[in-house]
């Protein structure tokens, strides 16, 4: 699965844009299709201090990113990209209408990112262990 991901880096890029889009995109496109209401966001969960759409999205996209940029050596790079992309993305929103800024959006972001930076670590150190 791994050399599946590194293979077709373009599952990464189609899954950035697709993100990017949805995030920018005055309203909810999931909405209008799921609801036929652009205002009404779907809820996967329900939100415990942080957003959980947003855990969700950012956390798929970093585990695919870094399954693309395992064999790379560039998570470095990967890892500053997803959490500049997160901050950005979020800020947009203040110029965006029908979208707001939030702090709990922003930390859900920031903690899909942090949570697969974490786990990457302790697996990589447990490999090094191991050898």
């Amino acid at each position: 699965m791994i050399n599946f991901f590194s293979k077709y880096k373009y599952i990464f890029y189609i899954s950035n844009f697709f993100l990017v889009f949805l995030y920018l995109f005055p309203g909810s496109l999931l909405g209008f299709f799921l609801y036929n209401d652009l205002q009404l966001q779907p809820q996967i969960t329900r939100d415990f201090l942080i957003s959980s759409n947003h855990l969700y999205a950012f956390l798929l996209l970093s585990i695919i990113g870094y399954f693309t940029f395992l064999n790379s050596g560039r998570l470095n790079i990967l890892y500053i990209y997803l959490v500049f992309l997160s901050i950005i993305l979020e800020i947009l929103h203040i110029f965006i209408p029908v979208r707001s800024f939030e702090f709990s959006d922003l930390f859900g972001n920031l903690f899909g990112v942090l949570i697969v930076m974490i786990i990457i670590f302790f697996f990589k150190k447990y490999e090094n262990s191991k050898n």
